[in-house]
């Protein structure tokens, strides 16, 4: 789960930017292929994961989703799954009739914004549970924390000034 929304989601995301993308010099569709390989690779390790932590939780006898952490985990995980599927109708956008391209496009950055933040919601709460409490003390709690606050900043920016790119370009 971690490196499914910590890493993959991330650097899905930042494909499209033009300061922090190693592929900026590529053309907008292969930004877009790779865009589509990370977020499929991100959501199939966040089922495996969830997978994963759903049967070890079976194997031991605990509740599942009882915890802000698991909850938020969940949502996370099932808004993905959406998410992806809306991205679907930005590869076959005739399939999307009385749709524009810009406003599909647009509400699938801002939604996918979302998704990006219950996903760093959902690290961070992580993070308060005990399990990592006792692993990680001290500083290195804090750099752990600061990881996805830092990370939110920079895609929310890109995303804001997406918007405020399809805002200048409307007649």
């Amino acid at each position: 789960m971690s490196l499914a929304f910590s890493f993959l989601m991330t650097e899905a995301l930042l494909v499209f930017s033009p300061e922090t993308s190693l592929l900026r010099s590529f053309s907008r569709k292969v930004k877009v292929r790779f865009h589509w390989a990370l977020q499929l690779l991100c959501l199939l390790c966040a089922l495996l994961g969830l997978g994963i932590i759903s049967y070890n939780k079976y194997l031991n006898g605990k509740s599942h989703f009882v915890t802000w952490h698991g909850l938020t985990g969940l949502l996370t995980v099932l808004y993905a799954s959406m998410q992806c599927m809306g991205g679907l109708a930005l590869l076959y956008p005739k399939l999307m009739k009385n749709w524009t391209l810009a406003k599909l496009k647009l509400y699938h950055a801002t939604s996918g914004l979302v998704c990006y933040l219950l996903g760093c919601a959902s690290l961070m709460l992580g993070m308060c549970s005990l399990w990592f409490t006792t692993l990680v003390t001290g500083v290195f709690w804090y750099l752990a924390v600061l990881c996805p606050i830092l990370t939110s900043l920079v895609i929310m920016n890109q995303v804001s000034n997406a918007y405020l790119y399809h805002k200048r370009m409307k007649p």
